[in-house]
C-alpha cells in the first residue's frame, strides 16, 4: 500500500519499470525480426502509404485510449492495449535496422539507458517540484513537433540535428518529471486496483521518452549504413 508513511516504492515502481522493460522488449524484439527475418513482407508494408497511415492513426489511438481512459477500463485490458501499441511501435521501428549500423543500434540504447536511469534517480530524489518544469518541457515538445512537421518540406539537415539535440534535453527532462510525478501518485491514497492502472500509464509515459530519447540520440549519433 501507498499510504501514509509505509510508503511501498519497490513494488509500485517495479510494476512500471516491468511493464516498461515488457514494452521495449516487444518492440524492438518486433523490429529485429521483421527488418531480419521478415524482410519482404516489411519492404512491402513501408510501399504502402495506407498501410503506414493506418498504423500510426492505430498507435495515436492507442495512446489516448490508454492515457484518458485509464480510469474507466480493466487492468487486464489496459495491460493489452499497452502491449498492442509496442507491437505496432516495433513494426514502424524496424526501419532503423534497415538504416543504421546494428551495433551502433546498440551502443546507443546502452547510452538511451544509461542516461534515463540517470534522470530516473534525480527525478526521484530531487527534493525540487518539477511541475513548473513539466509545463516548460511541454510548450518545447509541441514546439519540437510543430519544428519537424515544418522540416519535412524543407529537409534541412542543420535543423534536424538542433530539433535533435533539443529534443534529447527535453525528454531527459521528461524522464525525471514522470518519475516526480508517479513518485507522489505512490504516495497518494489509491487503492490497489487504482495503482495498476496508474503503473501501466506511467510504464506508457516513461516508454515514450525513452523511445524518443533514444531515437534523437540515434539521429545524432548513429552510423548508418
Amino acid at each position: 500500500m501507498c499510504l501514509g508513511r509505509n510508503v511501498n516504492y519497490n513494488s509500485f515502481f517495479s510494476k512500471v519499470f516491468l511493464w516498461m522493460f515488457v514494452g521495449l522488449l516487444i518492440t524492438f524484439g518486433t523490429a529485429y525480426f521483421l527488418s531480419t527475418f521478415a524482410l519482404n513482407c516489411f519492404i512491402q508494408l513501408i510501399s504502402n502509404p495506407i498501410a503506414l497511415i493506418l498504423i500510426v492513426l492505430i498507435q495515436l489511438g492507442l495512446v489516448f485510449v490508454i492515457s484518458l481512459l485509464f480510469n474507466k477500463l480493466p487492468t487486464p485490458l489496459l495491460g493489452f492495449l499497452f502491449i498492442l501499441y509496442s507491437f505496432f511501435t516495433g513494426i514502424t521501428f524496424s526501419a532503423i535496422f534497415l538504416v543504421f549500423e546494428l551495433g551502433s543500434i546498440i551502443f546507443i540504447f546502452g547510452l538511451t539507458a544509461f542516461l534515463f536511469a540517470l534522470l530516473a534517480i534525480i527525478g526521484f530524489t530531487t527534493k525540487t517540484d518539477l511541475t513548473k518544469l513539466g509545463v516548460i518541457l511541454f510548450v518545447a515538445l509541441v514546439g519540437i513537433i510543430i519544428s519537424s512537421i515544418i522540416n519535412i518540406f524543407l529537409q534541412n539537415s542543420v535543423l534536424d540535428m538542433i530539433i535533435s539535440a533539443i529534443a534529447i534535453i527535453v525528454f531527459l527532462g521528461l524522464v525525471a518529471f514522470d518519475i516526480q510525478k508517479l513518485k507522489k501518485m505512490c504516495e497518494s491514497d489509491y487503492n490497489e486496483e487504482s495503482k495498476n492502472k496508474i503503473a501501466i500509464r506511467g510504464a506508457l509515459s516513461l516508454y515514450l521518452d525513452f523511445i524518443n530519447l533514444f531515437i534523437n540520440l540515434l539521429q545524432l549519433f548513429g552510423e548508418r549504413k
